[in-house]
């Protein structure tokens, strides 16, 4: 299939796949006319792709894990360091929802002590 075909069967733009193939994620095939041609597991894998970029890993990760991926969901054949990899995107998650908490508190602080001074 074109690229318009699986942009069309994926909700996703032709360029945002265009940046999945410059960043190994999708491998299609060149027609003799140079057009990118798509297998029918593109569809799959770009739902993988979507899947794993709304979990909020980069690209490079989604490169190492998605040969592990299965399904929609995706699941994982496990691999090597795969759980490092999740454990580790998810401490780093952790540690910005407690220093946006913090920043958080701090602002209702200063909100707070302006309201006080105003009244």
């Amino acid at each position: 299939m074109l690229i318009g075909e699986l942009s069309g069967r994926t909700g996703v733009h032709t360029h945002q796949l265009r940046y999945y193939e410059a960043q190994g994620l999708l491998t299609p095939d060149r027609g003799s006319n140079g057009y990118r041609d798509y297998g029918e597991d593109a569809v799959l894998t770009v739902r993988q792709i979507r899947s794993l970029l709304e979990a909020g890993l980069s690209t490079q990760e989604i490169a190492y894990m998605l040969p592990c991926a299965v399904g929609t969901g995706p699941d994982f054949y496990f691999c090597p360091d795969l759980l490092d990899v999740l454990r580790g995107r998810l401490r780093g998650l952790d540690d910005n929802i407690d220093t946006l908490t913090r920043s958080r508190d701090v602002l209702h602080d200063f909100i707070d002590a302006t309201e006080r001074r105003a009244a």
